[in-house]
């Protein structure tokens, strides 16, 4: 729109609202970077589904299994080896948890 005399200008713009935020899909972090190993049992991971062998690593918490996964654990590199946010380690974790319950 334009105002005479001023020189200026006025463009309106539409306001597009912010995409939703999704949460991580914990079974698709799983499908993707932790089956690999926690499918078969390599390297000794515990098997997803194999609540004896979760059952000490539940007693420890999330936020160990969390910190396990961010930081390693054995022959798992840190963030399992890929380059893993935050939400998707938590979202794995929960996935892996639901499992076992």
């Amino acid at each position: 729109m334009n105002f005479p005399g001023t020189g200026t200008l006025l463009l309106a713009f539409g306001i597009a609202a912010a995409a939703p935020a999704f949460a991580a899909d914990g079974k698709a972090v799983y499908d993707k970077t932790c089956v690999a190993c926690h499918a078969t049992g390599v390297a000794n991971a515990p098997k997803l589904g194999d609540k004896a062998a979760w059952a000490p690593r539940v007693a420890a918490g999330k936020d160990a299994l969390v910190a396990s996964v961010k930081n390693g654990k054995g022959v798992m590199p840190p963030k399992a080896g890929a380059n893993l946010a935050d939400d998707d380690i938590q979202a794995a974790v929960d996935y892996i948890l639901s499992a076992v319950k």
